[in-house]
């Protein structure tokens, strides 16, 4: 928006958080390629200053640019972080995800589609996680192929560890009387290893890395945790001695704290198996969704013949032909015919919905008997679907 000689009672939309503002009760404004953008607080202002182009849609960004994204990884939780491989979020730990390559150029908010950014980010209104526009391809997740090698390992070697920890409820103490003294410890911290430094390794890098960037999250009480009873226990079984008497059990050995640190890491991991796994399901339900979205639309020109045309030459105000058996192109509604509409897909619900002239239609649902005639008022990213 180009301002000039704004009158007082001139309002302008804040390109952050989309609020109206007016100029004298702005809390500041900046110039950006000849316009001028007011602002509702300092934060938006802050926000803005940073990175302009994120908020100003001016001129669209040719498909050239999106080439870089093969091979790109982002956080679906703190979408400003991109690396070249995959790996952990440096902020948060979750697992990043890969970047479609393709013809994503826009991304808009799940909450608020009015929203649309040529990059990804957070929304400016709720601060959800933009979402591309178009979902293309399907890939194998190498994150959830890691995180399950190490949790098989890791539950198998875990095992003998927790039925050592259940004997010592047993009133025969059978196992003990196999694995007397320092024995145990020593069989623990074997069996201990490789589950704590291998299969919890990933999350020491998170821990790590949260401290660095100083932000905290659940993989820095992971990695203090089970880091320090294991250290504890590695200490204790190597030389007891150096700890205080009354640490000391009458023969000697220290109290070690293997089981925790294994079983906690196993625990860990499966939560990460089954929460990766959980997104995976998500992505390819929602590509199953958005499959249903029919590719074409059958148009009525204005000489009443009918051409089938690609959904993206359609146009809000087109007059379409839904014809028995076809799928609701776009959102929109009927101007005439009558006809029954299965929206299971929306609502769940199996039984077909009457339509006549004047009722809603919605993208992707089931047209079952007769013809409609609709007019397209919704497409693409602001469709329902």
């Amino acid at each position: 928006m180009k301002v000039r000689n704004a009158s007082p009672s001139q309002k302008f939309k804040d390109p952050v958080c989309g609020m109206m503002v007016a100029p004298e009760r702005a809390a500041g404004s900046v110039e950006h390629h000849g316009q001028t953008y007011y602002f509702c607080n300092r934060s938006c202002l802050e926000r803005f200053s940073n990175t302009p182009d994120a908020f100003v849609q001016e001129t669209p960004r040719p498909p050239a640019k999106r080439e870089s994204t093969a091979g790109e990884y982002l956080c679906p939780m703190d979408p400003d972080v991109r690396t070249e491989k995959p790996g952990p979020c440096p902020k948060c730990g979750m697992a990043l995800e890969p970047v479609q390559p393709g013809p994503i150029t826009q991304y808009t908010c799940p909450m608020h589609p009015q929203i649309i950014r040529a990059e990804p980010g957070p929304c400016p209104i709720c601060g959800m996680a933009l979402e591309p526009r178009t979902i293309i391809g399907e890939e194998k997740n190498p994150e959830l192929q890691a995180m399950s090698r190490r949790f098989w390992w890791s539950a198998a070697l875990s095992a003998p560890i927790l039925v050592l920890m259940f004997s010592d409820f047993l009133p025969s103490h059978a196992l003990q009387q196999l694995l007397p003294g320092r024995a145990m410890s020593w069989f623990e911290l074997i069996l201990a290893t490789p589950v704590v430094l291998w299969g919890g390794w990933p999350f020491f890098e998170r821990a790590w890395r949260s401290i660095v960037n100083r932000s905290p999250n659940m993989f820095t009480l992971i990695g203090i945790g089970t880091g320090a009873a294991y250290g504890f226990s590695v200490a204790a079984t190597i030389a007891p001695g150096i700890f205080p008497q009354s640490f000391r059990a009458p023969d000697g050995s220290v109290a070690v704290y293997f089981e925790p640190a294994a079983i906690i890491t196993t625990l860990v991991l499966l939560g990460q198996v089954l929460e990766l796994r959980a997104r995976s399901r998500t992505s390819s339900a929602i590509r199953g969704l958005l499959a249903l979205a029919p590719k074409t639309a059958r148009r009525i020109n204005q000489d009443n013949s009918e051409t089938d045309v690609p959904l993206e030459q359609i146009q809000v105000g087109d007059v379409l032909r839904v014809r028995p058996g076809d799928h609701v192109p776009v959102d929109g509604s009927v101007i005439d015919g009558r006809s029954s509409i299965d929206e299971s897909m929306i609502t769940g619900e199996s039984m077909p919905v009457d339509k006549k002239s004047g009722d809603k239609v919605t993208g992707g649902t089931l047209n079952t008997t007769g013809s409609l005639i609709i007019r397209a008022e919704r497409m693409g990213g602001e469709e329902l679907l």
